[in-house]
């Protein structure tokens, strides 16, 4: 494939991804892409296949059927580290953080850089959670201030950076902004955002659709395991998510953004 046309391809595709538990069928023959430099909302009900869709992006499971491709090269994702090694990094609703670490140690949880004879490079850490913070535009006090010392945003915030230190080129956030107030949703949204203008891909899951409109290029719709919709997000009404979302949209969804 030439370079031409593999920046001509999505950066993520999946095609007719169904998955099935035993008899249940979580997800049926669904199509989801996203673009460089783009952010996808991905919305439904609970029980809509979210959470499912995500954790096939992130390699912690496997489809039952369907295809993955990444700029057009056709893959498998059967591990968390497969994943990260096609570049997409997942931040979870729980987040996965150690309340008794400060910031660098947790942006770098698992990573840490060391010398040839086992000691920690410090100093490279802290810049580089320096910059990372920075190219979120985060406001955190310290560095070196411990995560339970922090606001809900500020570890959404640690949580994120963290994804950057691997150099993705897609990022998955599940419900960054859930039970969050007013003014550390505004940030995360604004990281968010960040993350669009570093070049990134998006994936923004969330039950707040004014969240999601915010900040997405395209919002897809997902009910009962299957595609209900896809709206390009400014051109979207919001009673019409809420029905495409409960299943009585009957208007013509929006094109994607290509």
């Amino acid at each position: 494939m030439s370079l031409t046309a593999a920046q001509a391809e999505p950066l993520l595709t999946l095609r007719g991804i169904s998955k099935r538990f035993g008899a249940v069928e979580a997800l049926t023959d669904v199509d989801f892409t996203v673009n460089a430099r783009e952010v996808v909302g991905l919305v439904g009900d609970n029980a809509a296949g979210k959470s499912t869709l995500a954790k096939i992006i992130a390699g912690a499971l496997t489809p039952t059927d369907g295809e993955i491709r990444i700029n057009g090269e056709r893959v498998e994702i059967s591990t968390p580290a497969e994943a990260n090694r096609l570049g997409i990094a997942t931040v979870f609703q729980d987040l996965a953080v150690c309340e008794n670490l400060d910031v660098t140690a947790n942006v770098f949880l698992g990573r840490e850089l060391r010398t040839h004879n086992g000691m920690l490079r410090e100093a490279e850490m802290e810049q580089a959670t320096r910059q990372a913070l920075s190219d979120l535009a985060a406001n955190i006090p310290s560095i070196r201030s411990p995560l339970n010392m922090l606001s809900g945003g500020q570890r959404q915030a640690v949580a994120i950076a963290r994804t950057l230190i691997s150099q993705p080129r897609l990022v998955v956030l599940d419900e960054p902004t859930a039970s969050l107030s007013v003014a550390q949703t505004a940030d995360v949204l604004t990281h968010i955002e960040q993350l669009r203008e570093l070049g990134l891909g998006v994936i923004f899951i969330s039950h707040n659709i004014a969240d999601v409109q915010a900040v997405s290029d395209r919002v897809e719709v997902l009910r009962h395991g299957r595609n209900n919709g896809s709206f390009v997000s400014q051109d979207a009404a919001y009673s019409d998510l809420i029905a495409a979302i409960i299943g009585t949209y009957r208007g013509p969804a929006s094109s994607p953004r290509s």
